[in-house]
């Protein structure tokens, strides 16, 4: 079982000063939060982009990933191209935060990295 499904964080969010609720703390994990069910551990996804586009002036699915997987750790390019293919968007698109759906698609494709 990957990390991320066994931490119940599907984006493998790392450990920082936010708190999400249905956060574990003190987590096992030593890098990587923990939550106590996957349902939470989306939210915390969904939490995080919204404020990347509220609080960082963040629009677009490139630059949301750019920032969550940065290219020092990650095949950056390919994360972005991937998730915007299983969402159906193009990398560049302004995302509108309020579209459920959207949204949903776009968290749901960002989770796969960690199984593929």
């Amino acid at each position: 079982m990957s990390r991320g499904l066994r931490n119940n964080n599907p984006g493998n969010i790392r450990i920082n000063p936010d708190h999400f609720q249905g956060e574990i703390r003190p987590g096992r994990d030593k890098e990587f939060k923990q939550f106590d069910s996957m349902a939470y551990g989306y939210r915390a996804m969904l939490k995080m982009l919204r404020n990347y586009r509220k609080n960082r002036g963040l629009k677009c699915l490139r630059e949301w990933i750019s920032r969550w997987a940065p290219a020092n750790e990650n095949d950056t390019e390919a994360y972005i191209l991937y998730v915007a293919g299983f969402a159906g968007i193009s990398a560049d698109a302004e995302i509108d935060t309020s579209d459920r759906g959207l949204m949903c698609r776009i968290v749901a494709g960002m989770s796969q990295i960690d199984v593929l």
